[in-house]
């Protein structure tokens, strides 16, 4: 009969062999390093240098009623877009999980087909459709529904609209992530002991797929608060964001000063929304 090693018969592992690991990790931490923190110290550094040092960019973002309000309308916008995608990814998600395989595989595809479309042509594409003399007005008024053109671009109707359409696919490859490996005998024990349907979803369903959802939401939601093209394409001058108004101050007014605290504001912001969600959630629990 073979004797089984003790753990005091064991050779400790050399330090060489032990620090080796980290071989693989340096490439990734050397290129996040020079394309990630690099940029974002400089641009820590400018809000803080220029046009003279101290805090004056930061007092002029807090202080300005203008500026203030390109900030809560960032926030109110990526917050109507990440409940909306949410509403809808969720039953595409479920639809997923439970669809047969030939027809999960062809919905699957149109999902991750849309994502690959150029994000331009999307959105320019969107601009048609929402005109005055687009085809959902012109449908909407041969339906009798409306007498006159509804005013679906430069506002933020037309915002709401573009960017969920970019960012349900996001929202729903992450749920479906989660719902998929759930596994069905937990809604037949429940059924079993005497749960009705609506039961079965909000008391296991829903806390099951809890942090798909979190991690859905987070996604959308900080993703929304950087975004350019489609909130400049499709929204006005009252519906300015961040990223808009950032793009503003460096390109044509030169203020990187100012463009740098707001920056940082919104990284920041992120930093802590992430860190909210890691606190209540933990990394990496979709699916669990």
């Amino acid at each position: 009969m073979t004797a089984v090693p003790t753990i005091a018969d064991r050779k400790p592992v050399p330090r060489s062999r032990r620090t080796s690991g980290l071989g693989p990790v340096v490439p990734a931490l050397a290129f996040l390093l020079l394309f990630f923190v690099v940029p974002v110290l400089a641009l820590l550094l400018r809000s803080l240098l220029e046009p003279q040092p101290g805090l004056q960019n930061y007092a002029e973002i807090f202080g300005s009623t203008t500026y203030l309000r390109v900030f809560a309308n960032t926030f109110l916008v990526a917050a109507i877009v990440t409940a909306v995608t949410l509403v809808l990814a969720f039953p595409v998600a479920w639809l997923l999980a439970i669809a047969p395989h030939r027809w999960s595989r062809l919905l699957f595809a149109v999902i991750v087909l849309s994502m690959w479309t150029n994000l331009l042509a999307r959105t320019y594409a969107w601009m048609v459709l929402l005109q005055r003399t687009g085809i959902i007005n012109k449908m909407l008024m041969q339906l009798g529904l409306i007498a006159q053109p509804l005013p679906l671009i430069n506002n933020l109707a037309g915002v709401t609209i573009g960017m969920t359409y970019i960012m349900l696919p996001f929202m729903i490859l992450t749920l479906h992530a989660t719902m998929r490996s759930l596994d069905p005998s937990i809604f037949r024990a429940a059924s079993l002991c005497g749960a009705s349907r609506w039961q079965v979803f909000a008391r296991v369903f829903l806390p099951l797929v809890g942090s798909g959802v979190a991690a859905g939401v987070l996604m959308v939601f900080v993703m929304s608060l950087g975004y350019f093209v489609t909130p400049a394409l499709l929204g006005g001058t009252s519906n300015m964001m961040l990223a808009e108004l950032i793009a503003q101050l460096v390109q044509s007014l030169l203020n990187w000063g100012l463009a740098g605290a707001a920056a940082v504001v919104l990284l920041v912001v992120c930093l802590g929304i992430y860190a909210v969600q890691y606190r209540y959630f933990g990394f990496g629990t979709a699916g669990r």
